[in-house]
């Protein structure tokens, strides 16, 4: 029996032996067999560099000086990059150049982006600077110029300013009773049609005096008068003229702004349709061009103090349109807002208008519509279907007694009301 227990311990020892070595063994081949299952990451899943990582941002980015260095076969790489990026570099490359590509075939766009923004700069500008000037000078503003926002106004058609004086009642409530509409109408004129139409007068050498209370109670009964910060006399009709143009362009955002007498007759609709064939074109100064003698004898009108700076005697001025009428756009007003200071007043302001303008880039258009004769002229053109925009009487620079003489102007040429009603401008 003793050998029986030592053969059975014996084999036991061996079994745990032969356990062990197969556990090993099994580890082992466990081991082998796993590390060739394992499968290799993808070339995108493997960690970048920073620094490599930086580099493509770079190039992501727009790093134009890069991408060179790296896609362009001339010139050698400074950068151990893999094949991986060098595709990724010509990606953004071509892109860049893609980009580059579209922003040179919009480039007339942008420049016309640009002129408009500068205009609008311009205006902005200069409404500035005449509200600061009236509340140094200590004129009064009115409430109108007050609510005007500098930005998002409205577009007019036109603003139109009847030149006017203390003296002259009469000849303004002729107007109203003719060719300026009142009240309702005057203010739908302005909502639908975009045209504006005031009544052009400064202040007197007393500011506050009796004439001025009086301008102040007509214009509280019709609400019809651009108030300007102006010294009125009629040899100061050219820094009128420049007052006006740049209270105008300040208060409302037009097209065109046009200036016209008080003595005029006015078809505003046919005005209108003068005006909007020209609305794409930034310069215009439009009239009828004349080109008069230079008078150099002080005993006659419309004498030339400095008649010297146009020449020997006997020249004539250059062209420009004559004063009863004439339109600009709004370029040329916001131009004259912003040099108002520096811009030279000859004594006659028609003259001054165009010497003002002689020097830039300006469109004359001489469209003899805005200066027709009274009747019969105006009559028979107006029957021939070629209605006038303007009339008045060359001798008298106006209708001759225009107070009275309006009226038979108005019933033989006036365009009739309906034009305006119907006019699509």
């Amino acid at each position: 029996m003793s050998w029986r227990r030592g053969g059975g311990v014996s084999d036991a020892g061996v079994a745990r032996r032969w356990v062990l070595l197969l556990c090993v063994g099994s580890f082992c081949l466990g081991l082998l067999f796993t590390g060739r299952m394992w499968t290799l990451p993808e070339a995108s899943e493997l960690p970048i560099p920073n620094s490599r990582r930086q580099k493509e941002a770079e190039v992501a980015a727009g790093d134009c000086s890069l991408a060179k260095s790296v896609c362009d076969p001339n010139i050698v790489q400074p950068i151990d990059l893999d094949e991986n990026f060098i595709p990724l570099c010509r990606q953004v490359q071509g892109k860049h150049d893609y980009s580059e590509i579209l922003q040179m075939s919009d480039t007339h766009h942008d420049a016309q982006t640009l002129d408009k923004t500068i205009a609008n700069l311009e205006t902005e500008l200069s409404a500035a600077r005449t509200l600061q000037e009236s509340f140094l000078n200590g004129s009064p503003v009115s409430e109108e110029y007050k609510s005007s926002e500098p930005t998002g106004r409205r577009k007019y058609l036109m603003v139109i300013g009847i030149n006017t004086a203390f003296s002259s009642r009469k000849r303004r409530d002729s107007i109203r009773n003719t060719w300026m509409p009142q009240g309702e109408k005057r203010r739908k004129l302005e909502e639908e049609k975009g045209i504006i139409i005031r009544f052009v007068i400064g202040h007197s050498a007393i500011s506050g005096g009796i004439v001025d209370r009086a301008i102040e109670a007509e214009d509280r009964k019709h609400g019809d008068f651009m108030r300007l910060d102006h010294v009125e006399g009629y040899l100061e009709l050219s820094g009128k003229t420049k007052t006006y143009f740049a209270t105008a362009v300040a208060l409302w955002d037009a097209n065109f702004y046009v200036k016209v007498d008080d003595d005029v007759h006015v078809n505003i609709a046919t005005l209108g349709n003068i005006l909007s064939k020209h609305i794409l074109k930034p310069r215009i100064y439009i009239g009828c061009m004349k080109s008069g003698p230079v008078l150099s004898d002080k005993d006659v009108r419309y004498y030339e103090p400095e008649h010297w700076k146009f020449g020997d005697a006997g020249n004539k001025y250059f062209r420009h349109a004559t004063g009863q009428l004439y339109a600009i756009s709004k370029d040329l007003a916001t131009y004259i807002s912003i040099n108002k200071h520096v811009l030279h007043k000859y004594i006659n302001e028609d003259v001054s208008l165009g010497a003002w303008l002689l020097g830039l880039d300006v469109e004359h258009i001489d469209d003899r519509r805005l200066c027709c004769g009274t009747p019969p002229d105006c009559e028979w053109k107006a029957q021939a279907g070629n209605t006038c925009a303007a009339s008045f009487d060359w001798k008298c620079s106006g209708i001759c007694n225009s107070v009275q003489n309006i009226w038979g102007v108005h019933n033989k040429c006036s365009e009739g009301e309906r034009a305006l009603l119907t006019a699509s401008f």
